[in-house]
C-alpha cells in the first residue's frame, strides 16, 4: 500500500489535527503540540495502520498515547502521542526506560523525546497476535520456533537489567513479528516491581492463552506440568542455565 505523507505544519484542521491532542483539545494546544514535533526533527505523517481513533487511522493506541508513522528527512519513524487525558504528564519515564532496553538490544531504538511526543524507530511486520492466526500446520514449525525463541531471549534480557514490561501475559499486541522480531511498548514497564517477562511470556506463548491454542497445532508444546516446573525453577533462580533448561524442555 502507497503510504502518503503529510507535512505536520498542514495538519492544523480537524478531524485530523485531533490526533495531535486526542481524544480532544484547543486551538492553542494543536499549534503548541505542532511546534514541540517539528524540534525533534518529524517533518510529515502518514495516517495509516490497522486501528482507527474517529476517521483516522493509526498504527497504535494505548491509555497513554497513540502512535503514528511519521517521517525525519526520508527515514520512517514511529511517533507516540501523549494523549490529553493521559494520566500520565510526560513521556520522560517511558523514554528512560525505553533507552534502557535498548542497551539490551531489546525494543524499538529511541530516536529523540519530549513532554508530548516520544520518537522511535518504525518497525514494519505484524503483532505477533496476527502472525500466529496466519501460520499453517506443522510446515511453519521451524520459523514459529525461531520467533518464539527470539521473544524468550528478548525477555531473559529484560530480566536481567530487572526492567519488568508490565503486559506480556497478553502478549498479542506487544510483540513485532518482521524483519525484526522484538518486544514493543513499554508504557506500563517498571524497574521498581520483581520481573516476570520470561514466565508471563511462556505462558501466554505455550499454556494459557488463545495464540498458545494456534502455536499447538503448529509445533507440539510440552506438557503443561513439565514447563510450569521448570518455570518455577527459572522464577525461583533466574540463572542462564535455569533459562536454558526451560528453551531444552520447549525444544528451542
Amino acid at each position: 500500500m502507497k503510504q502518503s505523507f503529510v507535512k505536520i505544519s498542514k495538519i492544523t484542521e480537524p478531524p485530523y489535527s485531533d490526533i495531535w491532542v486526542y481524544p480532544k483539545g484547543t486551538r492553542a494546544q494543536v499549534k503548541s503540540r505542532i511546534k514541540e514535533l517539528k524540534a525533534l526533527g518529524v517533518e510529515s505523517i502518514s495516517f495509516q495502520g490497522e486501528l482507527q481513533v474517529g476517521t483516522i487511522s493509526i498504527l497504535g493506541k494505548g491509555y497513554v498515547g497513540v502512535v503514528v508513522l511519521g517521517k525525519i528527512g526520508r527515514k520512517k519513524v514511529a511517533v507516540k502521542i501523549r494523549r490529553n487525558d493521559s494520566p500520565r504528564k510526560n513521556l520522560k519515564k517511558e523514554a528512560e526506560l525505553l533507552g534502557i532496553t535498548n542497551q539490551s538490544n531489546v525494543g524499538p531504538k529511541l530516536v529523540n523525546f519530549s513532554k508530548n511526543f516520544l520518537v522511535m524507530e518504525y518497525l514494519e511486520g505484524k503483532k505477533i497476535g496476527d502472525w500466529v492466526g496466519s501460520l499453517k500446520k506443522k510446515g511453519n514449525s521451524p520459523q514459529l520456533k525461531t520467533v518464539i525463541k527470539k521473544i524468550l531471549e528478548d525477555c531473559y534480557s529484560l530480566d536481567r537489567i530487572g526492567l519488568d514490561h508490565g503486559e506480556l501475559s497478553n502478549l498479542s499486541k506487544h510483540v513485532i513479528v518482521g524483519r525484526k522480531i522484538t518486544v514493543i511498548d513499554f508504557e506500563s514497564s517498571s524497574t521498581d516491581r520483581k520481573v516476570s517477562n520470561v514466565t508471563s511470556a511462556t505462558q501466554a506463548l505455550c499454556i494459557g492463552s488463545g495464540i498458545s491454542k494456534i502455536i499447538g497445532r503448529v509445533y507440539k508444546i510440552p506438557k503443561k506440568q513439565k514447563m510450569i516446573t521448570v518455570l518455577r525453577r527459572y522464577k525461583r533462580e533466574g540463572t542462564r542455565e535455569s533459562f536454558e533448561n526451560l528453551l531444552s524442555v520447549l525444544k528451542l
